[in-house]
């Protein structure tokens, strides 16, 4: 792990990962944890993303090896981005593309919308759509879709109690009852993955990843990103039951720039379920040609 200082003189922590050696150097991407409030750790390397270029993967203030806040309020996503921007001058990057997974894409948007002169492109994989406030139903449509599983009557009665659950060890016992879910299948490959969870969930800044965020707050971020510059992917799974597919069309509406695309036989963690696919579409985003009209 290396280590930065942020705005306020916190010590974070990151990871890279990258290209073997002797391979050309593509600019590098930084890649920001959902939860909210969860170690990086579950990234992995994105299904092998990092084969094609370098990864710079930050725990997010309070998870992982960095810091914790001495303040709450430094875990609410607008704080968050300015943790990426300081990450931003810490590696020397005057232009940067930026990929956000779940809670992540939120952070991500709000970087784009405080410093859009710093992406080159966007990635948001699996976004919700709570920063719009323009809910969906799909996700629940997904979820029940799978009853004959043999996972699902355990984790239709743990979806229904993790409304009302507070308290963070309910909420893991919980999440971990509900994960099959979220996946395209329920195998070896996303038992492990998923096992992680629970000892990678942050409650402080899981409970304070929306504190502060007001209506002003959230339309100022969305009202910005209609002026985004950079070329933007979002990428969705048709077999999430956690964000679903619609929010995609949603959340990529928004950028003049978006594109979304559905990735099938994928649920919340595409490169867990497919990913090669995942890394194929993603690094012929970041690595081809821009889109017309759009800056190199």
């Amino acid at each position: 792990m290396a280590r930065y200082q942020s705005y306020d003189g916190t010590p974070l922590a990151y990871r890279t990962l990258g290209p073997e050696a002797g391979r050309p150097a593509a600019p590098p991407l930084v890649c920001l944890a959902g939860g909210p409030g969860r170690d990086a750790a579950y990234l992995e390397d994105l299904g092998g993303l990092d084969r094609d270029l370098p990864l710079v993967l930050p725990d997010l203030r309070g998870t992982g090896e960095s810091r914790a806040a001495t303040d709450p309020a430094g875990y609410s996503f607008p704080r968050l981005a300015e943790d990426v921007e300081a990450l931003r001058a810490h590696l020397g990057l005057e232009r940067f593309a930026l990929l956000g997974h779940s809670a992540g894409a939120v952070v991500a948007q709000a970087y784009a919308a405080r410093h859009p002169q710093r992406l080159s492109r966007l990635v948001l994989v699996t976004p919700g759509t709570r920063l719009q406030d323009r809910p969906t139903a799909d996700a629940q449509e997904i979820f029940h879709s799978r009853p004959d599983e043999p996972w699902y009557p355990e984790a239709v009665a743990a979806l229904e109690r993790l409304a009302d659950a507070h308290e963070l060890t309910e909420i893991r016992r919980l999440l971990a009852r509900v994960a099959p879910g979220t996946y395209g299948r329920w195998e070896e490959r996303q038992r492990a993955h998923a096992a992680g969870e629970e000892s990678q969930l942050h409650p402080v800044p899981r409970a304070a990843f929306w504190q502060g965020v007001d209506e002003a707050v959230r339309r100022g971020v969305t009202d910005a990103l209609g002026t985004l510059a950079a070329p933007v992917l979002v990428v969705t799974g048709d077999r999430d039951g956690a964000s679903g597919v619609a929010a995609g069309d949603i959340v990529a509406g928004q950028f003049p720039g978006g594109r979304h695309t559905t990735l099938a036989g994928c649920g919340h963690y595409p490169w867990v379920d497919r990913p090669e696919e995942f890394r194929r579409t993603v690094s012929a985003f970041l690595l081809g040609d821009p889109p017309a009209g759009f800056p190199a």
